[in-house]
């Protein structure tokens, strides 16, 4: 009698448990010939056709050594999110567009294994008296973790999968991202030293951005980048050190922050630091580096234009430092050379909006000088937005171009 599909793959794993040897690490060779075994013994064959049975041998390898029913997720390349909203609930993102998967855990349980190996793999944890985490995979992708109590319908996992080969700034110009003299400009300024600031909304392609922008780093320099989870590719830089932040734990560990990085990296003689993402008081640390010497430094940050990201890192100096506000401004003017604003338009493509100049504080205000907006001219028949990066009338400031050697 043919059994049913989830029923056989209860009791195929249960079997190849029994057979496993628990006092030694058996290689995943010997495990994938464990599962041939037991499916010969148990005929699986004449149950299920051989790409069925193919996929139940995938299936029950994937349930012992990888990630369960995540594991062909994570490995499609056209995956760019994954979704889990508790054991029956998966979402993924492909193309721009969110689709919900007709695929569950088998129990919550069961989920709960996934994340715990999760964790494990990069020295986190999560539990009740720690319910929240970021994490990552052996891929590189983001993970981020919400259990109970907090999160009310079960676990809730958010994979943001990274490209396995890193976007180049051409690709960028292909899909019509950023234009092909505004990508110019860009290059020189990171060559000659300018420090950037990244903004943009969840999902704009801030990181994707941040790590073009380096493969223009002279390879030759010293960059330290440090991050929550480290999740950059930075590519062609020999003399690069890449640090993580770490989260306290029951075993007596106590957290190490973005800022506690900051400051240990200025004895660690950089030449540039990337800080993947500031959002509270560590912007007050990651200040000092731009306004000591570092200069080529990089950053990102949410928020919804340039102006609000200056906005926003004012109230994260106040949150660190008690000094006047006009002094922070001084301070950001000071530090912070250009910034470049992304956004993700209504038909769901990724784009440079802005590359601003952060120019001078006067008075009250800090002077901004737009040097390219994107300026919308309709959609096309597929709803496509159309439109392209407009140069504005502002005179950019070439002191570092000059002393770099360059010219615009």
């Amino acid at each position: 009698m043919v059994k049913d599909y989830g029923e056989l793959k209860q009791e195929l794993r249960r079997r190849v448990l029994e057979r496993l040897d628990y006092s030694r690490e058996q290689p995943d060779e010997e495990v994938l010939e464990i599962i041939d075994g037991v499916m010969l013994d148990e005929q699986v064959l004449r149950q299920l056709p051989v790409g069925e049975s193919h996929h139940l041998r995938m299936e029950l390898f994937f349930s012992l050594r990888r990630l369960d029913i995540l594991q062909n997720l994570i490995d499609d390349p056209g995956i760019t999110e994954i979704m889990i909203n508790g054991p029956d609930s998966i979402f993924i993102e492909r193309g721009g567009q969110l689709t919900e998967l007709d695929m569950r855990f088998e129990s919550e349980e069961k989920l709960q294994d996934v994340i715990q190996q999760i964790v494990a793999g990069c020295n986190r944890v999560v539990n009740e008296a720690s319910p929240i985490v970021d994490a990552r995979l052996s891929n590189g992708a983001r993970v981020n973790i919400v259990m109970n109590p907090i999160a009310l319908n079960g676990p809730i996992v958010t994979i943001r999968r990274f490209p396995d080969t890193p976007i180049t700034m051409e690709e960028l110009i292909r899909w019509e991202s950023i234009s092909q003299e505004a990508a110019e400009l860009l290059q020189q300024l990171v060559q000659a030293g300018y420090n950037i600031f990244i903004s943009g909304g969840t999902g704009s392609g801030k990181t994707t951005f941040l790590n073009v922008l380096s493969g223009y780093i002279p390879s030759a320099e010293r960059v330290i980048t440090i991050e929550d989870s480290a999740e950059l590719q930075l590519q062609g830089l020999r003399n690069l050190v890449r640090m993580e932040t770490r989260n306290s734990n029951v075993e007596g560990c106590r957290e190490i922050s973005v800022r506690d990085l900051i400051r240990t990296s200025l004895r660690m003689r950089p030449d540039r630091m990337i800080v993947g993402e500031v959002r509270g008081a560590e912007a007050v640390d990651m200040m000092q580096c731009l306004n000591t010497g570092h200069d080529g430094s990089m950053s990102t940050g949410h928020a919804n234009s340039a102006r609000d990201m200056l906005s926003r890192l004012e109230n994260m100096l106040l949150m660190g430092m008690d000094i006047p506000l006009p002094a922070i401004r001084k301070q950001i003017v000071s530090g912070i050379d250009i910034v470049v604003h992304l956004g993700r338009l209504r038909d769901r493509s990724r784009k440079v909006l802005e590359v601003t100049e952060v120019v001078d504080c006067v008075g009250e205000n800090i002077c901004l000088n737009p040097l390219y907006q994107f300026e919308e001219s309709g959609e096309d028949a597929d709803g496509r937005v159309l439109g392209t990066l407009i140069r504005k009338g502002g005179l950019l400031r070439d002191q570092k171009l000059k002393a770099a050697g360059l010219l615009l």
